[in-house]
């Protein structure tokens, strides 16, 4: 029934010398979308996968190169990108500290894994985030410590570069199988997932729409942290390249449009796309990640008379809060 690329690739090297493959595509079958796969990062084999264990392999790896003895990070108790941190943080004996507003702190499957993991949390009102980060890292510097700070979501331009590498990934699934995606759907939340899908097809002079799906953030904010990824992540690494902001814009899209109620929010018609695509394919979905970005991708689809075209969809993992919408 399924199709899938099993080719092996050696990844990044954390702390053994096991090797990682390229997360598999597969193709649906699907009836109402012929042409319609998934890339599956949620089976990265660690932590539950996604595309926080993507990037936080590329940050551990620095961590492991560099002279850092601690983590500390930002995100809320749905944060998969906090749970993977975290267990990488955990399996190194490395204390890890996560900084967590209050409006989202409700107890989930990832928070209750971040506490298994051993996380010291400090829980405060979303405007005291940033001072607070800035103060625990003082605090551990004056003990001696060494710390080494990831921004929410894994933001910066290594976050984005593991999504250059994925979607060099994505291209050498196409040449080795002989087919082209005319489209990639994914959730677009703190950007740098996007950032660096679209980077790669810059860099590549691709032709192709990447359509990320807002998971919360609206329009012009939620686009604008995007492009703001994507300018840095060039003049950084690719300055040479001449990349104009003209180049940028247009191949940035950024549909806010399926939000729901916003970031850890849920709605019927997401409820009813996770429980479908559990019957139909056996894949699970969320309803704060891929739930509301698989459902976009299908109402956008629909919307602009989409046919006769090979899409992806990148499942970004997600796993323990399926469990939050199956068993709650």
């Amino acid at each position: 029934m399924f199709t899938e690329n099993i080719r092996w690739r050696k990844m990044v090297d954390m702390r053994s010398s096991d090797g990682f493959y390229p997360s598999p595509v597969i193709c649906l079958n699907d009836k109402e979308i012929p042409g319609l796969y998934v890339k599956r990062e949620d089976m990265i084999p660690y932590s539950f996968g996604g595309n926080k264990a993507r990037k936080a392999l590329l940050f551990f790896k620095e961590i492991d190169e560099g002279d850092y003895d601690c983590v500390v990070t930002y995100g809320s108790s749905h944060s998969n990108h906090c749970r993977v941190i975290a267990n990488m943080s955990a399996a190194r004996k490395m204390p890890c500290y996560l900084i967590g507003p209050a409006e989202v702190s409700d107890t989930t499957f990832n928070s209750r894994l971040m506490d298994i993991l051993g996380v010291e949390q400090t829980i405060v009102p979303v405007e005291e985030v940033s001072d607070t980060i800035d103060k625990k890292l003082a605090e551990l510097k004056s003990a001696g410590k060494k710390p080494y700070f990831i921004a929410g979501g894994g933001h910066g331009n290594t976050g984005t570069q593991a999504y250059v590498d994925c979607y060099e990934e994505i291209r050498e699934f196409e040449q080795t199988n002989g087919i082209k995606f005319d489209y990639i759907f994914f959730a677009s939340g703190t950007g740098t997932t996007q950032a660096g899908l679209v980077c790669g097809q810059l860099l590549n002079n691709d032709y192709r729409k990447i359509v990320g799906i807002s998971i919360a953030r609206k329009n012009p904010r939620g686009r604008d942290v995007v492009l703001s990824s994507i300018k840095e992540y060039f003049n950084e690494c690719y300055p040479e390249k001449g990349i104009t902001s003209e180049q940028i814009e247009e191949k940035t899209i950024f549909l806010d449009d399926y939000t729901g109620d916003g970031y850890g929010k849920d709605s019927n018609e997401i409820k009813s796309i996770i429980k479908d695509s559990l019957i139909r394919y056996g894949m699970p979905l969320d309803a704060t990640y891929t739930g509301k970005a698989f459902f976009g991708m299908k109402e956008y689809i629909q919307k602009e008379g989409i046919e006769d075209k090979n899409i992806l969809f990148i499942h970004t993992g997600g796993t323990p809060l399926f469990f939050d919408e199956i068993i709650g």
